[in-house]
């Protein structure tokens, strides 16, 4: 069975995510975002888009969103989810890493078994301030509007936090979503 494929933006917590799905026993690989799109649209079932600095440093990223794999993006990878179809992403008025509740408006295969309100680990120095057309926001909190949101016919998903960390409420849960949606439709 092909992978799924951890997109590396250089963020501090994409092996966590690479090693999330390992320990969930889901064939994944971590690869850079330099790797050629049709070399990724060839070997992997699946993307994630992984957190990093800055959007400038997010490569092929956006190409990747055109070859009609299921795609998780993940803080940096929402951003540029977002940017691509249209969106509008800004600096966040709280900034930093820390918690954030959250609460679910929106019923998603992605978010599937969570409770309405939860706590999750979330960095806010950037966010999305404008949904692409089309897209349905998931989550938001009182300090982001826009915390998960989602193309859910083209399989598109970003969210705000980190479910790869311990102190994302069930943070692997989004990982079985993902691999169980990528499973549904091959």
């Amino acid at each position: 069975m092909l992978p799924i494929y951890v997109i590396n933006n250089y963020g501090q917590f994409n092996h966590l995510i690479h090693r999330a799905l390992r320990d969930l026993d889901i064939e994944v690989a971590l690869i850079p975002n330099t790797t050629p799109p049709d070399e990724v649209r060839e070997s992997c079932r699946g993307i994630i888009l992984g957190g990093g600095p800055a959007i400038e440093r997010a490569g092929n990223c956006s190409q990747y969103l055109g070859l009609g794999l299921p795609v998780l993006g993940i803080c940096l990878g929402l951003h540029i989810i977002a940017k691509k179809f249209g969106g509008s992403v800004q600096t966040g008025q709280s900034g930093g890493d820390g918690p954030v509740d959250i609460e679910i408006c929106h019923d998603s295969d992605i978010l599937a078994g969570y409770p309405e309100k939860m706590n999750v680990w979330a960095s806010h120095a950037d966010e999305v301030s404008r949904i692409p057309e089309g897209f349905t926001r998931l989550a938001w909190s009182s300090i982001c509007n826009n915390e998960a949101i989602a193309l859910p016919e083209k399989h598109i998903y970003g969210l705000q936090w980190h479910p790869e960390v311990s102190h994302t409420f069930e943070g692997k849960r989004v990982f079985e979503n993902f691999h169980r949606i990528i499973l549904e439709n091959p």
